[in-house]
């Protein structure tokens, strides 16, 4: 049997048609969904980035004076260059109760199903506001909402919480870890390879920083109370990209590694990377030659997140889910830049597994966007 797509469904067909790649233009999405909301009277604002390429959405539905609850998501999505996608990422894939597409777990499904709820959201005797939160790159470091956060400072009153949809299987997520990303840039001497004594082999330096950053990790181990609420309970290190060299004889004179340290909330990111610089200055201190070198820089940084349980956003929403198993996840989501510059906290809820973001034939069930729709429904009695 053939069933007949959801409005929900409809919606996402069209989000993922928008190839809004990280780093790339998203305006005609937004375009799209600032143009639909206004046809159900639903003013947004847009907040553009600094070349004006992409824009942040922001729009208030119901009594703008009150606290209210914000639904935030973002618009982007991972590259799918190199990837075995079999059928066109940029078209939805309908097949039983999977709808494939670029985005439809991470995180349009979400934006599809708030979407929908809009003509109900404007219809409602709404006594608390919904606001509407959509970003830009939150995929390369979480940059576009800064600029959101910036514009909502000057909103008042702000939201009394956020519920950022990212795949949780619509469980509720109280806590993410941060996460800081970056290179370690490994200087040397170049020379012919004959001669390794009047060169300094920059890999080699590389070598002993990737071993530094496994010492890491297992310092964090071995000095830290695990929380099994993660599925890696610790702080995590991590490389993931190493490049350098140009011919092998040639003493290389540069290498890069990519690294990214995940923090949970009670970590501070920056004693981590204090101990990761520590460890590079003893390597070069031990190399004891002038063209030795290793620089530690950072590239981009989110902060990782903890709302308290007894806080009204966790009691609010989980009396929406029914669903009283909390979680905490190892990904980041916008929830901490929200809490920590904002001064406005949440929880994570969306529909669809994270375990298929960033992945080849990503989809969400049909089943996901239903319970994420009678949340929706929920939502909206609950504000009335």
């Amino acid at each position: 049997m053939i069933l007949e797509p959801t409005k929900t469904e409809t919606l996402l067909e069209k989000l993922i048609a928008f190839p809004t790649l990280s780093r790339e233009s998203n305006l005609d999405l937004i375009d799209f969904i600032a143009d639909y909301l206004l046809s159900q009277n639903v003013v947004a604002t847009r907040v553009f980035s600094e070349d004006g390429k992409q824009a942040n959405l922001h729009a208030i539905i119901g009594p703008a004076d009150i606290p209210g609850v914000m639904l935030s998501g973002h618009t982007d999505v991972v590259p799918v260059a190199g990837q075995d996608w079999t059928s066109d990422p940029f078209a939805m894939r309908v097949e039983g109760d999977k709808l494939t597409g670029r985005g439809s777990a991470d995180m349009k499904g979400f934006i599809a199903s708030v979407l929908a709820a809009v003509p109900d959201m404007a219809k409602a005797d709404l006594k608390r506001p919904i606001h509407l939160a959509f970003s830009y790159d939150e995929e390369v470091g979480c940059i576009g909402v800064r600029r959101l956060i910036d514009m909502l400072q000057d909103v008042t009153p702000k939201p009394a919480f956020c519920i950022i949809g990212e795949p949780t299987g619509m469980r509720v997520a109280t806590a993410h870890k941060g996460k800081v990303s970056g290179e370690i840039i490994c200087s040397g001497k170049a020379g012919h390879s004959s001669l390794p004594a009047e060169g300094v082999n920059a890999i080699y330096l590389a070598g002993e920083m990737l071993g530094a950053l496994r010492e890491l990790q297992t310092e964090i181990i071995e000095t830290t109370i695990p929380d099994e609420d993660y599925l890696t309970p610790y702080s995590s290190v991590h490389a993931g990209v190493i490049k350098g060299g140009v011919a092998l004889n040639v003493i290389p004179d540069e290498c890069r590694i990519a690294f990214e340290i995940r923090q949970r909330p009670e970590d501070d990111p920056e004693k981590l990377l204090d101990r990761l610089r520590e460890k590079a200055a003893y390597i070069v201190d031990q190399w004891d030659h002038p063209d030795a070198g290793i620089e530690v820089k950072i590239a981009t940084n989110y902060p990782a997140f903890s709302t308290p349980l007894d806080h009204e956003a966790v009691r609010f929403v989980t009396g929406l889910t029914g669903d009283n198993d909390l979680r905490k996840l190892d990904f980041g989501t916008e929830a901490g830049l929200f809490q920590r510059d904002l001064g406005v906290s949440g929880v994570v809820c969306g529909p669809g597994d994270i375990a298929q973001a960033h992945k080849a034939d990503e989809f969400v069930t049909r089943e996901q966007l239903g319970k994420c729709d009678r949340f929706m429904e929920k939502l909206i009695a609950a504000l009335s």
